[in-house]
């Protein structure tokens, strides 16, 4: 069974409910019926990046998602260049 499902702008207000002392982690997680663990872990993430914080399900960062599309670019250019390489091949030893 998969845990209960939150959206990023709830878990970004349960953080700073914490983070403005309006609210102990125990409470808040007994509240939302999560573990602490769940809280202190979303307080953890938007206080690294507080901006991109909880991208979602299948979601990736902005930065992360420009890399992933950069490896998947430079990967395709790879395998044209391998294929430029072979109709060379082909092409110099059909010309003579």
């Amino acid at each position: 069974m998969k845990g209960k499902r939150f959206d990023p702008e709830f878990k970004k207000d349960i953080v700073k409910l914490y983070v403005d002392g309006e609210r102990t982690c125990p409470s808040l997680a007994e509240e939302l019926g999560v573990h602490e663990n769940t809280i202190y872990k979303w307080i953890q993430q938007y206080k690294e990046d507080p901006e991109q914080a909880f991208p979602g399900s299948g979601h990736l960062k902005a930065d992360a998602e420009e890399l992933r599309s950069a490896k998947r670019k430079i990967k395709d250019l790879e395998n044209e260049i391998a294929i430029l390489k072979q109709a060379t091949v082909y092409f110099a030893k059909n010309s003579k």
